[in-house]
Parts: structure tokens; sequence; C-alpha cells
């Protein structure tokens, strides 16, 4: 072992360093400080991410769908999803119901979240067909555009906007039709599963074949709560309200046929 004469003196004055047990509180007090300033800016900026995400969603889908038809096409089908989607954002504040901003997801449309359910099967119709009534409205805006300039594009997308609408009133949930009908009867439930069942079978197609597994997983977890008191409070709706939904509903299915009808145009397009 060599002299510890031959270090210098300043060497020679420090305690050889002791093992220490974990300061878990100095480790806390570190880890502390980032969670509490992340916490602040996700109070501070909670909206403004929110809004982010709105639309980053809706770009990445505007190029899917750009990539897919070319710009006429995605920009105009984004364009018909955000008008169908804020019909039921007007619907869900009007009834004081917090809801987030639309959501875009390519090849299956967009959605909007909510933090709470509508009160009864009568506001939660008004609010599903809040969507397709705003729509098809812009879907008509575009159609009246067409011929007013004689365009076949902005034709074709009136007509994509009549179909999304549509395909939307099927009476399955989570499809708007499904929440419309709630309001009608539970038999439409099963009209519109054993139809959307068929159109799997005669036209397969993943995004149908993922609607048909979501319905068949909602119309089971409706039929067992069939007879809890609860749930048969919601789905009371009085006859008036009935009639309101019931013609609403079934006329706009028939105005929609009459406008894919009047805006169809060549597939050479």
């Amino acid at each position: 072992m060599a002299d510890m004469e031959q270090y210098p003196q300043e060497w020679r004055q420090y305690d050889p360093i002791q093992p220490r047990g974990t300061d878990w509180r100095g480790i806390f007090r570190k880890l502390w400080a980032p969670i509490a300033a992340i916490g602040a800016f996700l109070a501070k900026f909670g909206v403004v991410l929110l809004k982010f995400k709105f639309l980053f969603s809706m770009f990445v889908s505007a190029a899917f769908y750009v990539w897919l038809g070319g710009w006429w096409f995605g920009i105009g089908l984004v364009v018909l999803l955000f008008v169908h989607e804020m019909g039921h954002v007007v619907e869900a504040k009007r009834q004081g119901l917090p809801v987030s901003a639309p959501v875009f997801i390519p090849f299956m449309g967009a959605l909007i979240t909510l933090k709470q359910m509508p009160h009864n099967a009568w506001n939660e119709a008004k609010l599903a067909i809040a969507g397709p009534i705003i729509g098809s409205a812009g879907a008509l805006a575009l159609f009246l555009a067409g011929v007013a300039f004689d365009s076949r594009a902005l034709k074709a997308l009136a007509f994509l906007g009549f179909f999304i609408n549509l395909f939307n009133l099927l009476p399955v949930v989570p499809l708007d039709g499904g929440r419309i009908v709630a309001a009608l009867h539970p038999v439409f439930w099963l009209v519109g599963f054993l139809a959307l069942l068929g159109l799997c079978i005669w036209r397969p197609n993943p995004i149908l074949i993922i609607i048909l597994l979501f319905s068949a997983s909602e119309l089971w977890r409706r039929w067992q709560m069939r007879r809890h008191p609860e749930m048969q409070d919601y789905y009371r709706v009085e006859p008036h309200q009935r009639l309101i939904i019931g013609v609403l509903y079934f006329g706009l299915a028939v105005l929609l046929v009459l406008g894919m009808h009047e805006t169809h145009v060549p597939r050479d397009f």
C-alpha cells in the first residue's frame, strides 16, 4: 500500500465517502417540480391542446382523403363531416351538455364525446338527429352551388354528403340512426342490425364489420338492461315526441334518397 505522506495535504483532509440510504424525500422533491409544472401547463393551455387535437386530426384525415381521391374529394369530405358534427355540437350545447370538439378518424368519419349523457331518449334523439339535419343542409348548399355554377364537382360532393348522412340514419348504434330510433321503438335496433348484417354478407367491408360488432355489443347490453327501472324511465317518451322524431327521421331519409338521385353523376367523372 502506498504511503499517504506522498500525496498532497489537501487530498488527505477528506474522509472516505460512506454509503448512505436512499433519500426518497429528495427524489420526490425533484420529481414534484416537473409534475407540478406539467399540471400547471395543462390547466392553462388545456383548451389550446384540445383545439390542436381537433386541427391535427382534421389535417391528417384531409391528407388521407386527398391522397385517396384528390383535392376536391379530400377537402370537401372533411368539410361535410365537420358540418355534420357541428350539428351535434350545437344541439349538445343547447341542452347544456359538455361536449368536445370534433375528432376526425381517417376512413371512419368524425365523432364528438360527451362527459354527460342526455337526460332521456327524447333528448338523445334530438342530439342524434341534429347532425344529419345540419349535414344534409350543408350537402344541399353544395348542390345549389353546383346548379348555380354548373359544377359537376360540387354536385358530386353534394351526392357524397347526402350519402354520408343517409348512411348515418341506419338504425344501429353507434350510428346516429340507432340513437334516434331509441325514441321510437327498440324493434328498430333489431331491424337495423339484421339489415347491416345482410349488407356485410352482400358487400363485405372492414368498416361495416366494425360497426356491426359495435352494434351487436350495444344491442346485447341494452337487452340485458331492458328491465332496469332507470333504463325504463330513460326510454319513456311521450306520444307527440315519438311523432315528431318519426316524421323527422323518415322524412329526412326520403329527402336524402331524392337528393342522391338528383346529384348522381356518371362514374367516369
